[in-house]
C-alpha cells in the first residue's frame, strides 16, 4: 500500500535520489541544456523547500517508509494584475517515480492527491511544464486529464 504525505527532512536523500533519476532523463533529452550526473536541489535546498508553505513537497512511501516517488509544488497567486483575474495556481515543479516502479499508478496516486490539495486551497488550477522529446511523461499527464496552455518555444543561438 502507498501512503501520501508531506515531505520531511528524514525524506531528504530518498528524495535526493529520485531527483538524479529525473535530472537523468532530462540529459538524455537536452545534453545540451542538462548536466549528466547532477540534480536540480541540494540537501540544504531541500530544507528549505520542505519548510516553506508555499512549497509544498508530497511523498509516496510505501508501507516499510521507503519513497518512492514525490511531487514539488508551487503555489502562485495572481492578485491586483491589470489584465488577469485573481486566482491561485498550484504549479507542479517537479514529479517523479522511481524508475523501478512506474506503472504501479503512483504517479496517479500522486496527481489525485495534489488536485485534492489544490482544490482544497482553492486554486483554479494546476500547471506545469514538460521538455519536448519526454514523451512517457506527456503521455502519463494527458492521461491524468492536464491539456496544453501555452507553447513556450525557443531558438537557440
Amino acid at each position: 500500500m502507498i501512503n501520501i504525505r508531506k515531505a520531511t527532512p528524514s525524506d531528504t536523500q530518498a528524495v535526493l535520489d529520485l531527483l538524479s533519476q529525473v535530472l537523468e532523463v532530462h540529459a538524455v533529452i537536452r545534453p545540451d541544456l542538462f548536466i549528466s550526473g547532477t540534480r536540480k536541489y541540494t540537501a540544504e535546498e531541500l530544507q528549505v523547500i520542505f519548510a516553506d508553505a508555499q512549497r509544498p513537497v508530497f511523498v509516496a512511501e510505501e508501507e516499510d517508509g521507503a519513497v518512492v516517488g514525490y511531487c514539488f509544488c508551487i503555489l502562485q497567486p495572481v492578485e491586483h494584475s491589470n489584465n488577469q483575474r485573481d486566482s491561485l495556481t498550484l504549479y507542479i515543479d517537479d514529479l517523479c517515480v522511481d524508475e523501478k516502479r512506474r506503472g504501479q499508478h503512483i504517479g496517479r496516486m500522486l496527481t489525485d492527491y495534489v488536485t485534492h490539495f489544490a482544490r482544497e486551497k482553492g486554486c483554479y488550477d494546476i500547471t506545469l511544464n514538460v521538455w519536448e522529446g519526454n514523451d512517457q511523461a506527456l503521455n502519463f499527464y494527458r492521461r491524468n486529464g492536464f491539456g496544453v496552455r501555452k507553447t513556450v518555444m525557443e531558438k537557440i543561438l
